[in-house]
């Protein structure tokens, strides 16, 4: 078990909001519930917080589930090269070296967004930490091979991930 720096059994609700608002992609309202369900001294470890916080999105609606996913970025997308994406979202994707693209693996990424996204409704989400862009390409030619059905809940899993991996940077 990992303490995590800022216990929320040190916080009222206004602070552990503020703090951890921004582990789900534009989605305060996981932290808000998780608040509303007791987070406090019990999850001070960062594997429980990420439990409880994990456990407030599967027992979300489909739709709220739809709109966490459709939040997250594209990988080495537009929004990328715009400078638009969130700070966790820049650092985490400098870190698989999506930075680095050559031309043609750029356009690769950009293909697949697009054929992902047409296939199924929202944006490809992989946790990319400890990842790098060639790996994340062959999960795109993967994944594009597999059901809605399949992909939501792998979108959901990643997600998982990566809130747990913000979670360890606070």
């Amino acid at each position: 078990m990992t303490d995590l720096k800022n216990r929320p059994g040190d916080m009222v609700a206004d602070s552990f909001i503020k703090m951890f608002g921004g582990v789900y992609e534009h989605s305060p309202w996981v932290a808000e519930r998780a608040w509303e369900r007791g987070a406090g001294s019990g999850h001070n470890d960062i594997e429980k917080l990420a439990a409880l916080m994990a456990d407030v999105v599967a027992h979300a609606t489909d739709q709220e589930k739809m709109i966490l996913i459709r939040a997250h970025p594209d990988l080495a997308g537009k929004a990328a090269v715009r400078g638009e994406l969130t700070a966790s979202s820049t650092s985490e994707q400098a870190s698989a070296g999506l930075g680095e693209c050559t031309a043609e693996e750029f356009e690769r990424f950009q293909a697949y967004n697009t054929a992902y996204k047409e296939k199924f409704g929202f944006p490809f989400i992989k946790a990319v930490r400890n990842s790098n862009r060639h790996e994340i390409l062959a999960g795109f030619e993967e994944r594009l091979e597999n059901d809605a059905e399949t992909e939501f809940k792998t979108a959901l899993m990643e997600i998982d991930k990566i809130a747990a991996f913000r979670l360890q940077d606070l």
